[in-house]
């Protein structure tokens, strides 16, 4: 059940007028448990909640960039209560909420919200847009169908992640059972940004910045949805300032956008003089073993992807900087980390794809 703002919160929302920008006036200082922390997202949560003068406790193995936030309190652990210590580290402790990032299981999440819930006023728990029912409606909203799993004790992604959606869908009811009308769940969508380690957004301004002769799909008409994973974040820290509860698309826009303009951005956050070639989605969906970073065929069963509302989410308070911003940011961030021997990233789409798909297509194009 969704719990409303207080008219006190709704004015306290109304004042984020642009992504990043300070409220009016300070929320006091809120107790934080995140359950990840060291990974994409979580980076990006706590720099928000130190931003605004919360106090924040980490709960990971202790795997990921041990080194991050070394002045933070950590308490070391794993999600699967059955594995070592299991959650023991977190037997103690009172907090005003918890920010689960790193929930993928229903029973794991189940028994880390079950431990919690005597001791927190809040549970936000990140879940996918995958969580809904295949294919995905066009303008779908928050009370869409969500997948179901064929075996519900399964703990396998599949070896096509078959199971991911069913299994977000699963940890959502878990995380609600425990804490009834002390939950939000948020589905975002393609999260991006700098410190992306998955390079599917970041293929495209890297890409670019390299020049020639660009492979895109689709056509520049074509939907296309994400979030600026700094936008995800700061909107997540006043959910937890404002004890906003419900269920909430975290995608944008909140106009619908563009893949044409995805793609100027790309282009603009370079100088180097490069050549688009568009590949029409018909022909790609057609291609088998030929998939693009981020862009889907905007045709039969995946014409809904990209369409999500997400009004809810903007009445709550989400906002979002240009995507220009997010393609200047993350191009500027990959070029810096390519300093790095280890890299945080990779590319999700390499030289020989690009150079396959070109080749596919220019073989069947009309002359």
């Amino acid at each position: 059940m969704k719990v409303r703002p207080t008219r006190r919160q709704v004015l306290q929302m109304s004042t984020t007028l642009l992504p990043g920008a300070a409220l009016a006036s300070a929320a006091p200082p809120k107790r934080i448990l995140i359950l990840g922390g060291t990974g994409f997202l979580g980076p990006a949560i706590v720099e928000a909640a130190r931003s605004r003068g919360h106090m924040l406790t980490l709960f990971n193995r202790g795997r990921t960039r041990p080194g991050l936030f070394p002045d933070i309190e950590k308490r070391l652990g794993d999600r699967d209560p059955l594995k070592g210590e299991g959650l023991k580290s977190l037997e103690s402790g009172e907090w005003d909420a918890v920010i689960d990032d790193s929930g993928f299981y229903p029973r794991m999440v189940g028994a880390s919200a079950r431990l919690l819930a005597p001791r927190v006023r809040h549970y936000l728990y990140i879940s996918s847009i995958s969580a809904y029912r295949e294919p995905s409606p066009v303008n779908g909203d928050e009370e869409a169908p969500l997948a179901v799993l064929a075996d519900p004790k399964v703990e396998d992604m599949g070896k096509g992640f078959e199971n991911y959606g069913g299994l977000k869908a699963a940890c959502e009811a878990a995380a609600e059972a425990a804490l009834p009308g002390r939950t939000a769940v948020v589905r975002p969508g393609f999260i991006v940004g700098p410190d992306d380690p998955s390079g599917r957004f970041t293929y495209w301004p890297a890409r670019f910045d390299k020049g020639g002769e660009v492979a895109v799909p689709g056509a520049p008409t074509d939907p296309l949805q994400l979030i600026d994973v700094r936008d995800l974040a700061e909107w997540l820290v006043l959910l937890v300032e404002t004890g906003t509860t419900g269920r909430f698309n975290a995608l944008g826009p909140d106009r619908p956008m563009t893949w044409g303009r995805v793609i100027a951005a790309c282009q603009k956050a370079t100088s180097t003089a490069g050549s688009v070639t568009w590949i029409p989605g018909e022909f790609v969906a057609r291609q088998e073993g030929l998939s693009f970073p981020i862009w889907v065929p905007h045709q039969g069963d995946t014409r809904g992807f990209h369409t999500w509302q997400n009004r809810r989410a903007v009445q709550a308070g989400l906002r979002f900087r240009p995507i220009e911003q997010t393609a200047a940011d993350t191009l500027a961030w990959y070029q810096g980390q390519l300093k790095d021997k280890e890299g945080r990233t990779r590319l999700a789409f390499t030289p020989e794809q690009e150079s396959e798909a070109l080749r596919r297509w220019k073989a069947a194009a009309p002359s």
